[in-house]
């Protein structure tokens, strides 16, 4: 509801691309300054508590836009309460992604994250289309704020249910050794990071989602309230493909899917920017969060199998930072190249790109393709890792 109703309202404000852009800009910012420390944070104190205080940070952001919008306060109010959701993601990212480990066995992970998924994608799906009718309804963003500041308020109370489970390492961080243990964990993974960089690049030049109010009103020419279907698209089709996951058996070549699955992801990405029909661009964004949800849940599996629980933390805040990064300087490149070049050609260079991404990581990482099934895996310390 946040994405859908920033989205609306800087545009009716500004008219400008330019402003959608800023939006990445002004959310990854503070996990550019934070990532080290949440990420020793999620390994030396309660994972649950680190949790808690990250989407409390979410909920007084969304209270504050909720405000901004009822009082209509300057833009410039948007955007610093963005770079507060910013920050409390940063810390919500390494916290909230390595609970699941510390209660489940390896074999159990890639049916959990599917489920997982499912449930994330039903909120990806519902929260836009909510928050478009409720947009549409009212005439302002300021109920759809309201609304989500509450799902923080109601997610925070469901973690404090959860059990307090102290991190495996010792207290304290004793060096700079152990502050950036992260960064040479996932230097000494190829396949690891193989997977994040096929994800930060195909993210970051296929954010066509960025770019949906100019589709939806410019090119389109639909209301808000069809607005909020075209964002739910890439939701429900993540959801379809979570729900199959569910009920599939594990990849056995994981690698070679998630290079086909990308590569999807950017012929779809495509197929959208060149779409002049509204039937069809909900087609082409379905399949896009088709093709995201399989690489997603290959990723996330593969980091909590290899990754050991004491590095956990600070190893999923580098990852959320590869990715994030892309989440959110995505819209920044989308929303730049449009107004540059226009929105139709910035979606479809975006595609373009994403095949060139993925034929160079199948290059450079040839090792990738040989991936066997990530249950098999086990944690990258207990074996001889140069």
């Amino acid at each position: 509801m946040i994405n859908i109703a920033v989205g609306w309202q800087l545009y009716e404000r500004t008219r400008d691309a330019w402003s959608l852009g800023l939006v990445g800009v002004v959310e990854r910012a503070p996990m550019l300054f934070l990532m080290v420390v949440a990420g020793n944070a999620a390994d030396r104190y309660p994972r649950r508590n680190v949790a808690i205080f990250a989407h409390g940070l979410v909920a007084t952001a969304a209270i504050g836009l909720a405000l901004v919008s009822w009082l209509q306060a300057p833009t410039i109010a948007i955007y610093a309460l963005l770079a507060l959701i910013g920050t409390g993601r940063a810390f919500a990212s390494p916290s909230v992604n390595t609970i699941l480990p510390q209660i489940l066995a390896p074999a159990e992970f890639a049916n959990a994250n599917a489920w997982l998924s499912s449930i994330f994608q039903l909120a990806a799906i519902s929260g836009p289309a909510m928050g478009g009718l409720l947009i549409a309804e009212t005439g302002t963003a300021t109920l759809p704020f309201a609304v989500a500041a509450v799902g923080q308020v109601v997610f925070i109370t469901v973690l404090r249910t959860l059990p307090v489970r102290r991190a495996t390492t010792a207290t304290t961080v004793h060096s700079a050794h152990d502050v950036f243990a992260g960064f040479r964990f996932i230097r000494h993974n190829p396949l690891f990071l193989a997977a994040i960089t096929l994800d930060l690049f195909a993210v970051l030049f296929g954010g066509a989602v960025a770019l949906l109010p100019i589709f939806a009103k410019d090119i389109l020419a639909v209301g808000p309230a069809r607005l909020g279907w075209l964002r739910a698209a890439p939701g429900a089709g993540a959801l379809t493909m979570a729900l199959m996951t569910t009920r599939l058996p594990p990849w056995p070549r994981p690698g070679r899917t998630l290079l086909l699955v990308v590569a999807g992801f950017g012929i779809a990405t495509v197929a959208f920017g060149l779409s002049r029909s509204f039937a069809l661009s909900l087609v082409c964004l379905f399949f896009t969060g088709v093709f995201d949800n399989v690489s997603v849940v290959i990723r996330l599996t593969l980091e909590q199998t290899i990754t050991p629980d004491h590095l956990r933390g600070r190893v999923s805040a580098i990852n959320y930072l590869f990715i994030g990064f892309s989440n959110e300087f995505g819209p920044f490149e989308s929303g730049a190249t449009a107004a540059l070049f226009g929105p139709t050609l910035s979606v479809v260079g975006g595609g373009v790109a994403t095949l060139l991404v993925v034929a160079i990581v199948r290059a450079t990482w040839p090792q990738l393709t040989r991936l066997g099934a990530l249950h098999a895996l086990v944690p990258a310390e207990a074996v001889n890792q140069p």
